[in-house]
């Protein structure tokens, strides 16, 4: 009887994984293929866009790295980026933390407010805020960024954190008040070891967004010391040409961030998504 229903569920088991298998690849293959080609020479690209190459160069990323001053582009976005995350993660579990725990009619509406982020694009205050950053002093500089993405990425992590946060055992926190904790020491020696999963969720959430952002960039008319890689990326097209070598190359160096943190991250990261299922 139980090998039975074993062979009963085994058929439905691997379709789920030729499916998931499936859906790999297809989303394997654009990565593929814009890694085989920024090693190609340029005539080969359009010969052979998907096969192994026949020769290998690495002229796109001798000149995307020193001709292309990516190296300078790169130190912008990271900094942009890891500053605005560790905003984004301090800010949203401080606000977090305080609205799971005291909750009223003005945590309710200021979580709303939170909330109402989610579903209005920041894109839609371009002119208001590139008015304010005139106001500031801040035109054409990196440092116009960083509170751009930070009130970009405060509405996800608070949401998230504090959807965590109110399923954590409040007696934990209780029991610390009793011994007499604080609540700053609550929050830094409880709260920030057990949302670390979450912690991981938002940060791969906001990082995306934040690394591949164009727009504002673009907007804000960035000093050329001051640039990002997005904006890199995009000085490599041509009105009439384009060297692929090079735009391929210089893709493939601006997504070994991402895949860095996501390496480092992806049990955090596989943990905060699941942890409302589980509990539920």
């Amino acid at each position: 009887m139980g090998l039975k229903k074993h062979n009963g569920k085994r058929p439905s088991v691997l379709a789920i994984h030729l499916i998931l298998i499936s859906w790999s690849l297809v989303v394997l293959f654009p990565l593929w293929t814009m890694l085989v080609n920024s090693i190609k020479p340029k005539r080969e690209i359009f010969r052979h866009p998907f096969g192994i190459p026949d020769e290998i160069t690495f002229e796109g990323y001798r000149h995307a790295w020193t001709g292309a001053n990516f190296d300078i582009y790169f130190r912008n976005s990271i900094f942009v980026t890891v500053v605005s995350l560790l905003l984004i993660l301090v800010l949203g579990s401080l606000a977090a933390y305080a609205m799971a725990n005291w909750r009223s009619r003005t945590s309710n509406l200021v979580y709303l407010f939170f909330i109402a982020g989610l579903m209005v694009p920041i894109r839609l205050g371009t002119i208001n805020i590139f008015q304010m950053i005139i106001a500031m002093g801040l035109a054409g500089s990196i440092f116009s960024l960083i509170p751009i993405y930070v009130a970009m990425g405060l509405p996800i992590a608070t949401f998230v954190l504090t959807t965590f946060i109110r399923e954590l055992p409040h007696e934990i926190f209780d029991a610390a008040r009793v011994d007499g904790a604080s609540e700053w020491r609550i929050y830094w020696t409880i709260i920030l070891p057990l949302v670390r999963p979450a912690l991981a969720t938002v940060a791969i959430f906001d990082l995306i967004p934040i690394w591949n952002d164009i727009w504002f960039p673009l907007i804000f008319n960035l000093a050329d010391n001051h640039r990002t890689v997005a904006i890199g990326v995009s000085l490599l097209f041509g009105q009439y040409q384009t060297n692929w070598t090079r735009v391929l190359s210089a893709l493939s160096l601006s997504a070994v961030p991402i895949l860095i943190l996501y390496l480092l991250m992806s049990k955090q990261f596989i943990k905060g998504l699941t942890a409302g299922a589980v509990k539920g």
